[in-house]
């Protein structure tokens, strides 16, 4: 920044959700909505977070958008009341509310994943993969009216994983071309480079944890997750890699940051890291796996969701139009480490979100 900036088509139900009250500092009831970008339908799918079922689909040419429009990557304001969704193909990031009203849209070449400030009107987008040579950079778009503030020069190639520092303080991105990652600073823009050793690594997406203390990394080329210690925010230090199954790709704290949930798009499993241990806790296997790309965590923190594109081709393959089924959604209850539902969505589930609360839970047995 050069300023400061203040298989079937049917859903299938396998168990009911966790016992209990909504705990205490999650979002409202009518906020509990899980946003799926079906990147080869131009729709995003919502479900009810939980109770699990379908809720309806937004058809995003019904916005003029084309069917190419490409939908990838969702966030959602904490309270529920927006939602954004990253349009590689429209080169858009759009705005809607909760009616799912065009609210606004911001001008963006390939637009891929993004992250919310945690208390600043901000928010930071990385770039797909979809063209041949994308923007060196991340954008900063104001969320209220979608106007492109700044785009940051990350100094590297291929700027794809992106997270933000619960303090609001420092952006997290990482290189799906070089072992890099960059360290930027809110208020002054200051970008930091950290140069990871080994061999190409192809950093695809990042998570803080909710104690700002690690920086997971996921590293698809050599099957590694990466934990970064943010003892210093502006230079994030290598701790320690875990071994995961092929093609780790979004990596996923739970709500008391002691496991993290990992999609393996390459292996159609998804990976649960013990971060007491630093090991792979268990690795889980469903039918509803394939090609497992987002993650989301429930607002009551109880369950995480993983979308499945179910299509041929490869971890970056963005053209789709080979799809082996239906998209679909695994709800994972978090404390258990048990698949509870799968529902069906559209074709090629890619990026999710959720409207997620300051603090969120820890995850509790489930029924």
């Amino acid at each position: 920044m050069r300023a400061a900036l203040g298989m079937t088509a049917f859903i299938i139900i396998i168990l009911t959700g966790c016992a209990g009250p909504t705990p205490e500092g999650a979002a409202p009831a009518q906020s509990a909505r899980l946003y799926v970008a079906n990147q080869d339908d131009a729709t995003v799918s919502i479900i009810d977070a939980k109770s699990q079922v379908l809720a309806e689909t937004v058809d995003l040419r019904r916005y003029g958008f084309a069917d190419n429009a490409k939908p990838h990557h969702v966030q959602v304001e904490p309270d529920g009341s927006a939602w954004y969704v990253t349009l590689i193909g429209a080169g858009k990031v759009v705005k809607l509310d909760r009616s799912n009203r065009l609210l606004a849209s911001a001008d963006l070449q390939v637009p891929g994943l993004m992250t919310l400030h945690p208390t600043q009107d901000l928010m930071f987008v990385g770039r797909s993969m979809s063209a041949v040579n994308p923007p060196p950079r991340i954008a900063v778009i104001r969320r209220s009216d979608m106007r492109v503030l700044d785009e940051i020069d990350l100094l590297f190639p291929r700027p794809h994983g992106i997270a933000v520092h619960p303090s609001g303080e420092q952006v997290f991105a990482a290189s799906l071309g070089t072992n890099q990652l960059a360290s930027v600073g809110v208020a002054d823009g200051e970008v930091r480079i950290v140069d990871v050793p080994g061999p190409a690594h192809g950093f695809v997406q990042a998570a803080v944890s909710p104690d700002g203390h690690w920086l997971a990394v996921t590293a698809e080329l050599t099957d590694e997750l990466m934990i970064f210690d943010l003892t210093d925010l502006r230079e994030p230090k290598l701790a320690r890699t875990v071994p995961m199954p092929d093609g780790p790709f979004e990596p996923l704290f739970t709500g008391d940051g002691s496991w993290i949930y990992v999609t393996c798009l390459g292996a159609n499993r998804v990976a649960v890291v013990d971060t007491r241990s630093w090991e792979v806790a268990t690795v889980l296997q469903h039918d509803a796996f394939a090609q497992p790309h987002g993650a989301a965590l429930s607002p009551d923190g109880q369950h995480v969701f993983v979308g499945n594109r179910h299509q041929l081709g490869g971890i970056h393959d963005h053209h789709g139009g080979k799809p082996t089924g239906a998209g679909t959604v695994v709800a994972i209850c978090a404390a258990n480490r048990r698949p509870d539902a799968a529902i069906q969505v559209g074709n090629y589930a890619a990026g999710m979100g959720t409207p997620l609360p300051p603090t969120v839970p820890p995850p509790r047995p489930c029924r």
